[in-house]
């Protein structure tokens, strides 16, 4: 079930991205594996917002969840995260289908993020799902900002790809 986070919901996001940023250690990206977790005041953030979403798994839990900010006339993926107990289900393509929805609500013109260019769970799987690369020369401003705020932390651009779905 997918639905807006709750506050009680923001205790169990940071194990689900710990959970689901191990898997980079298998594409060689370790550092992404030890990467430290979201904060609650940061999720809490999207939450309060009404940006944030959960899908939960049979017990009532969060085990994925998609933050969402507004960039521009879009609505920016800032992270979505799924538990890889649930890979393969086709739970992070609902939660961009919930976030579509949702920026359709909001009269936005879009879906971005930024994300690897060639891990396969990242920029391949965007593009299945409708996203395609969007060149430098078309970057907003505030694109622009979220990418210099990734290399900043530590990302190298070359690997990164910035993706746009028009709604």
């Amino acid at each position: 079930m997918i639905r807006p986070a709750d506050p009680r919901d923001l205790i169990s996001l940071p194990a689900v991205e710990v959970a689901a940023g191990k898997i980079f250690e298998d594409v060689g990206m370790p550092e992404i594996a030890l990467d430290v977790p979201p904060s609650l005041t940061w999720l809490g953030g999207f939450q309060r917002a009404g940006q944030l979403w959960v899908a939960t798994d049979d017990a009532g839990e969060p085990a994925a969840y998609c933050a969402v900010e507004l960039i521009g006339a879009n609505a920016h993926i800032a992270q979505v995260s799924v538990h890889p107990r649930l890979a393969g289900r086709r739970i992070g393509a609902a939660l961009i289908d919930t976030v579509g929805d949702w920026a359709e609500t909001q009269g936005l013109d879009g879906l971005s993020l930024t994300t690897f260019r060639d891990v396969p769970w990242n920029a391949p799987y965007y593009a299945r799902l409708g996203f395609r690369e969007l060149p430098e020369g078309e970057w907003s401003p505030e694109l622009r900002s979220v990418v210099d705020r990734e290399t900043a932390q530590g990302l190298d651009p070359a690997a990164r790809v910035v993706m746009m779905k028009p709604l």
